[in-house]
Formats: C-alpha cells, structure tokens, sequence
C-alpha cells in the first residue's frame, strides 16, 4: 500500500530534502488533501512540533477528523497522543520519545502500550549509516535499526522505518536495509526514504511492506 505524506511546517505543506533542504511548499492543503483522497490513509507529520519550533495542531486535527490518517511530529507524552486519536487519528507514530542517548527507551514504551494498546501506536525507527537517529535526525544512537525493532516490537502495532541516507533523494530506497529491518521484527513494517516507483511500492507490497512516498507524489514521478 503507498501512503501519501502530507509534512506540515508553518501552516504549509512542505517537502524537505534530509529533513533540512526546503524542496517544495505550498498553502494549497485542501488541494493537496484532494489530490490524496483516492488512497486509504494518510500520514500527516507536524514538522515544527517535531523540531521544538512550534505547532500546526489546528491544521492536523482537521486533518484527522477529515482523512483516515497516521498523525505524528513531536508526541512526546501519552496525554498528546491521546489527543491525536481522538480528533481521529487511525495510529500515533512515535519517535525520539522511544529512545534514549544509549537505545530504546522500554520504560517509555510500556507506558505507552498500557495507556493505549499497542495497534494504534507506530514505532519510528529512523536510521542513517546503519544506526538509529533521533531528534531531527540530529542524534546518532549506539543501536542499529533492527536491534530497536527486536526492543520495541513488544510495545507497538507496527514501525514505520525511513532510511535516512536516501530521504527526499528520489534515488530510490535500500531494499537491503529495509530487508533487515523486516527480519528483525513480526510487527507490521511502514518504510520510507527516497521511494520513486511504483515499482518500488509493488515491490514491497509484495512483501506485506506499506511505502510512505512524499517527493515522488509531490512532484508527479508517481500518481
């Protein structure tokens, strides 16, 4: 299944090369939510509240009242994800709130699991060189994605995996890397990170792997 990627930051849609260069923006939202309409789910990522530099809560609420979504950007606490799925949101991806400086954070995710159950929780794993990083892509952890895949899986319904080196590249994606990650875990696998073709996505979806796309979508290589 390919998932559009709908990243807000500053009341725009935006698509961010490795998370830093600005490739694209735009206000048009309810053009772009349009253009999405035909696909089962949406995942809808607040930038700003990812970053610490503000929020586009008004903006995701709409979102997830309006679309099927997996919402996240910034859930740091049980009481914020509880928000999300209550305007609507189908799953609350987690990210950074799962690990911590030396790996993944079980006491947090228990937490999480036992306040909300695991199917409507996502995990983010997001990996650069082979090893975890969080915080913006900032932080570099001392484990490897699939070691966060085999801490975490007990918590969470699923992961949502991007592969850093790749994101927003168009090159496509590490078939490799995504490969480990799903041998590592039994939980349902969302992957991301410079996905280009819809051969990619049938790839994957031949091996019960969902793609999350955002440049490829945004600048018509896939419709």
């Amino acid at each position: 299944m390919l998932i559009p990627s709908i990243d807000l930051m500053g009341g725009r849609v935006v698509q961010l090369e490795q998370g830093e260069r600005l490739v694209l923006e735009s206000r048009d939202l309810d053009g772009w939510v349009e253009r999405f309409s035909s696909f089962p789910i949406v995942q809808v990522i607040d930038l700003d509240a990812a970053m610490g530099r503000g929020e586009n809560d008004a903006i995701v609420r709409r979102l997830c009242g309006a679309r099927a979504c997996q919402a996240g950007g910034g859930v740091r606490s049980v009481e914020r994800a509880r928000e999300l799925l209550d305007a609507g949101a189908h799953r609350v991806i987690l990210g950074s709130t799962l690990f911590t400086q030396t790996g993944a954070n079980v006491e947090t995710a228990v937490r999480f699991h036992d306040a909300l159950g695991p199917d409507r929780l996502i995990a983010a794993i997001d990996s650069r060189g082979g090893r975890v990083v969080i915080h913006g892509w900032k932080t570099m952890l001392p484990i490897s994605p699939g070691a966060a895949a085999r801490a975490l899986e007990s918590f969470v319904g699923s992961f949502l995996y991007t592969h850093v080196d790749t994101e927003g590249l168009l090159g496509g994606i590490d078939m490799d890397a995504v490969k480990s990650v799903a041998a590592a875990t039994t939980r349902k696998l969302i992957v991301a990170g410079g996905i280009r073709s819809q051969g990619e996505v049938d790839e994957l979806d031949a091996s019960g792997i969902d793609a999350v796309v955002g440049m490829a979508l945004y600048k018509g290589l896939l419709r």
